[in-house]
Formats: C-alpha cells, structure tokens, sequence
C-alpha cells in the first residue's frame, strides 16, 4: 500500500457477544486498514452512563491509505454493518470504533478531532493502548501513553479472561 498512515484505534461493545463483536470488527478492517497490533482485551465499567453493562475495550494499532475523514466513514460504515444502532451519547452499544490517532496529526473539522479529544481521560482507552504505543507522543499534550496513563484511575478497568 502506498502513501500509508500509522493510525491507533480504540474499540468498545457492551451488548450482544461481546468478544465476537470485537473480533468480527477485527476482521472487517481489511483491506482498507491492516492491523499491526492488538492489545489484550479489558473489561471496563460503563463511562458517563452507568446504568448500562460493562464493557469490552481493546487498542489497535493499524496501518491505511485511507484519509481522516474517508477512515472516519469507513468506520462509521462498518459499526452500521455490523449492527450498531445509534442511541445516546455513551450510550450502550454493539461497537464503537474510534480514530485515537492518525500518525502525529492535530485534525480538528467537525465531526472529526484527531487525537480523540477526550482520550486523555479515559482508563478504558489508556490500559490498552499503553501496551502497544507506550512510547508514543501526544501531538497535543507533548506526553507518552504511559504517562498520560498513569494520571487515570484504571481501577474499572479488568484484564478480560
């Protein structure tokens, strides 16, 4: 592929067969982003709605030619495919793919903000990003991973067995 993009997706279910909804979004990506890195799987407690089943949360680090806002609706076309229906805000759902970050890009053009603007305060996309981008700067904030994931609780967030 030419003119590829390093990007870092977050991905997230809590209904249905939670584990097979992560792998199916998987194994959906391609062609149009390979996967290079999967973290382990964590099981979180629900975020901004608490009366809703906990979570299944991973990290991905992929490779696409795909432009921002083409792999934006690629991923927004394919939560729909694989039966996600819009709700509410933090809502449940069956997937939710998110654009973490998009090489050292800074993007911000409604409906799209890269990096994820609120990644930096959320465990259940730290734990496991940090095992597979530790290392990797915030463009914004100027910190590694493991540092911004060392200023969160990550007491709900549960190696998944």
């Amino acid at each position: 592929m030419s003119d590829t993009h390093t990007v870092y997706l977050a991905l997230g279910t809590n209904l249905g067969d939670r584990l097979a909804n992560l792998r199916t979004a998987i194994d959906s990506l391609a062609p149009q982003v390979q996967v290079l890195a999967e973290s382990h799987i964590y099981e979180t407690e629900p975020w901004g709605f608490s009366a809703q089943p906990a979570f299944l949360n991973m990290a991905i680090r992929a490779q696409t030619s795909l432009s921002p806002t083409d792999l934006l609706s690629f991923l927004k076309e394919l939560e729909s495919t694989l039966g996600r229906v819009p709700t509410f805000r933090n809502g449940p759902r069956l997937i939710d793919l998110d654009i973490l970050f998009y090489d050292d890009l800074i993007f911000n053009s409604p409906p799209l903000a890269i990096p994820h603007p609120r990644l930096h305060e959320r465990a259940f996309v730290l734990i496991p990003l940090v095992e597979i981008a530790a290392q990797l700067i915030h463009p914004l904030l100027g910190k590694p991973i493991y540092e911004l994931a060392n200023t969160v609780d990550a007491s709900g967030v549960v190696l998944f067995q």
